[in-house]
């Protein structure tokens, strides 16, 4: 058809409009789809080649719970926060002994619980000091498991805590978050607690919302010194920490960052020389992970400590947090069962 040429039979245009507006809408999703897989692609081998991998990251299959039917499409992700700084003199050996590939030391200890219907993300914290059942060693801190077992240990703890297993393990070094913060422009916290770090003072956090770079928000999520109160140091640290997460995830998630190719390769780049993940967890799978959560923003998030009755001593005198046990063996059932968030709407976790 000529330009200015009018169509002899309207009707039949109008018709053949409606076909072809969704043949090109079609036509646009396919290539847009063929783009993003090949971006993807690009993505994964940066993530494959540059992150490192966490060998026999779990316990012996004999220890291992059952999978329950209710919950064989749920994901658990044990994410672990290390530190790969020079140790300060100031640090305790406790500080020390949990150390992890690469040699970093175990700071944070987070369960990230993916449920089936992938409406929601759980993010559960643990202690350090927490006091629980170490197979094999006894009861002590939950950081001994890493002392006596490594990783492995780690995960037959937490998956006979919980009677849930663990499918994937992450470890990811603090000097990530410096990396993936910049590459985001910068991330905005909402600070509840003003604080200098006591080690740094040429940082200073004051309460309330603000803009955080990289070398800010590694000062902001490591600090434990400069919060007193019983067990508050690391109960503090914990929440900041959980805080950044969500502010970061929610930039992350942001419709400024998803729609920029750079600002996303940035991120992948800047994150994984910092990251290492069980064998099994490579590109392929976190894209599937990742493709089945595409709803997902930082509102559809919670975070919580383990349910504990706060700091305590053991009977051979040393500092614990003491794990609630009732409420602990609740969140299990819900694990188990697929009802995280039935769990997290009936119970107070603001401890």
């Amino acid at each position: 058809m000529s330009i200015g040429e009018t169509p002899a039979r309207p009707r039949k245009k109008k018709k053949h409009t409606g076909r072809n507006i969704i043949l090109s809408v079609v036509a646009l999703i396919v290539i847009a789809g063929l783009v993003a897989g090949g971006y993807l692609w690009n993505l994964g081998r940066t993530f494959d080649s540059n992150s490192s991998k966490i060998t026999d990251a779990f316990p012996a299959e004999e220890t291992r719970p059952e999978v329950k039917e209710e919950s064989k499409d749920a994901i658990n992700i044990l994410l672990l926060g290390t530190d790969t700084r020079e140790v300060r003199s100031d640090e305790t050996e406790e500080d020390e002994f949990a150390t992890l590939p690469g040699g970093g030391r175990s700071d944070t200890m987070m369960l990230v619980h993916i449920p089936s219907d992938r409406k929601n993300v759980f993010v559960t914290s643990i202690m350090r000091d927490t006091w629980l059942d170490i197979p094999g060693v006894g009861t002590a801190k939950i950081n001994r498991a890493f002392a006596s077992g490594g990783v492995p240990k780690a995960v037959e703890t937490l998956e006979g805590l919980f009677g849930i297993r663990i499918n994937h393990v992450a470890s990811i070094d603090f000097e990530g978050f410096k990396g993936m913060t910049d590459a985001v422009g910068g991330v905005t916290i909402n600070n509840p607690i003003a604080f200098r770090p006591v080690h740094n003072k040429s940082y200073y956090f004051p309460e309330g919302e603000q803009k955080l770079n990289g070398e800010e928000a590694l000062a902001f999520v490591r600090e434990r010194k400069a919060f007193t109160g019983a067990g508050g140091s690391d109960y503090r640290r914990v929440k900041n920490q959980q805080l950044f997460v969500k502010a970061i995830l929610g930039q992350i998630l942001s419709k400024e960052t998803l729609t920029s190719p750079a600002k996303i390769q940035g991120i992948v780049q800047e994150m994984a020389p910092y990251v290492a993940v069980d064998e099994s967890l490579d590109a392929t799978k976190v894209a599937g992970i990742a493709s089945s959560m595409l709803n997902i923003r930082s509102s559809d998030m919670e975070f919580f400590t383990l349910p504990n009755n706060g700091p305590g001593r053991s009977a051979d005198g040393q500092s614990i947090v003491i794990p609630d046990m009732d409420t602990i063996e609740k969140f299990g059932e819900a694990l188990q069962r697929d009802t995280v968030d039935q769990f997290v709407a009936s119970t107070d976790l603001s401890k």
